[in-house]
């Protein structure tokens, strides 16, 4: 919700500071590599039962997840190398993030309870592969009401009134799955009106690919059978 809505306004009230971290000589790769040691950082201490400085530590993984983007802007190096960086650096967060949840509450709460954090990372996944799928095909799998942002946001609240934790957290896999079918929804609907899509493009043309292949190995054959049948 958050991403489809303001992440193009962030992203310009970014481009100064990126600016000025580009001549500090610091990379987009860099910034991403400090937002997965920071997220490291803070599922340790989540995972120690230290939540309020979790929540300090998660406050700053946002940072560096923020300014990556507007520093490889800033030096013109954006690139699909640096994207797909970014993508997996984002995931990788978030099961670290996570797992520290998992990790506390594995050693405060009985039952199964511990299963609640891994739910949500599982939907998140989930979540995450149906906008690359979409994208992939050509289609838009954008928006919904738990995106990774929110899904910080929502967090970083749990940690800091760590009373209500269980129950920030089963809000938040409600609002995942709800986002979850919200996209699928979305897709589904998008799938089903006929459209030229570069996807559908490319698949066409490799099927038009095979069909001229069958029709010239067809003619061989044909020339040959020719040629056989003069000579006899």
């Amino acid at each position: 919700m958050l991403d489809g809505n303001w992440r193009a306004v962030v992203d310009r009230g970014l481009v100064p500071i990126g600016r000025s971290l580009r001549r500090t000589g610091i990379t987009a790769d860099v910034v991403t590599t400090i937002g997965i040691v920071m997220a490291t950082a803070a599922a340790v201490s989540i995972g120690l039962g230290y939540l309020r400085f979790g929540f300090l530590l998660l406050v700053l993984t946002g940072v560096p997840d923020a300014l990556d983007g507007a520093v490889a802007k800033a030096s013109g190096t954006a690139s699909n190398r640096g994207a797909f960086f970014d993508s997996v650096a984002d995931r990788l967060t978030d099961a670290l993030l996570f797992g520290g949840v998992a990790w506390y509450l594995a050693g405060t709460s009985p039952g199964h309870i511990v299963m609640l954090p891994v739910a949500i990372m599982a939907t998140a996944m989930l979540i995450s592969y149906q906008r690359a799928k979409a994208e992939s095909l050509g289609y838009d799998a954008r928006g919904g009401l738990m995106e990774r942002a929110e899904r910080f946001i929502v967090l970083a609240f749990g940690l800091l009134f760590s009373e209500i934790l269980v129950p920030v957290l089963w809000v938040m896999l409600a609002l995942s799955l709800v986002t979850a079918g919200q996209r699928f929804v979305k897709v589904w609907r998008q799938a089903g009106i006929t459209r030229d899509t570069p996807y559908q493009r490319r698949a066409a043309r490799r099927r038009q690919l095979r069909t001229d292949r069958r029709a010239e190995r067809r003619q061989r054959m044909a020339t040959r059978r020719r040629s056989a049948a003069r000579r006899h």
